[in-house]
């Protein structure tokens, strides 16, 4: 099974991705962890990468596409995977409907998460990571929950790089969704809801579109 999540940044589409692959034991990939690994690194392509998602700017298609492609490679994804952060342009999406070609995988499941603009930049504005390990974290929490490290805002979730990501998320990705949207594995999910309620839909959505490809 490889699933896409889609959706503007604060939709929560990572949690749920995360959610969704453990409990099928999948490995989710996301682009932004795998960047703020290689930051950890040292890497300059990733430095400069991370600098411009700081900015709220999307980093170049050739880079992300190298950077799903070598992961892609790796044998735990035989079974299938979660992608969460990829594709955000048409260039990388058309990019990895050849990869899936030349792999020989099942068709992608392509899920967009909705959410109002201004509950996103709400939630955004009041989210809180932990700076030792990079869990998210209930923002009315004094420490992290996982490792007890400090909690602090993402540099990338200041209100004015908040709006900017939004619209490059309008101006670059919703083309996407367009892109996607006639395929008979291509779901939509209300992110609006309780946590717990996007999940039972996220799942009911999802083993729908897998009965489609079929």
């Amino acid at each position: 099974m490889n699933v896409i999540m889609m959706g503007p940044p604060g939709a929560g589409k990572g949690t749920q991705a995360g959610r969704f692959a453990s409990e099928r034991g999948l490995p989710k990939i996301s682009t932004g962890d795998i960047l703020r690994e290689a930051v950890k690194e040292r890497n300059p392509t990733a430095l400069e990468a991370k600098a411009r998602m700081d900015r709220g700017e999307l980093v170049d298609d050739a880079t992300m596409i190298k950077i799903v492609t070598d992961r892609l490679a790796r044998p735990d994804v035989r079974v299938g995977f979660v992608l969460d952060g990829f594709p955000r342009t048409v260039a990388q999406a058309r990019a990895l409907d050849e990869l899936m070609q030349r792999l020989g995988s099942d068709p992608l499941i392509v899920v967009d998460v909705t959410v109002p603009e201004q509950e996103l930049v709400r939630r955004l504005a009041s989210r809180r990571i932990c700076s030792a390990c990079g869990t998210n974290a209930d923002p009315v929490s004094a420490a992290c929950g996982k490792c007890g490290g400090e909690l602090v805002q993402r540099t990338d979730d200041d209100q004015g790089v908040v709006r900017e990501r939004l619209k490059v998320y309008h101006q670059s990705t919703r083309p996407v969704l367009e892109y996607y949207r006639e395929r008979p594995t291509f779901r939509v999910v209300n992110g609006a809801q309780a946590p717990e309620r996007v999940a039972i839909e996220l799942d009911s959505v999802i083993a729908d579109a897998a009965a489609a490809r079929r």
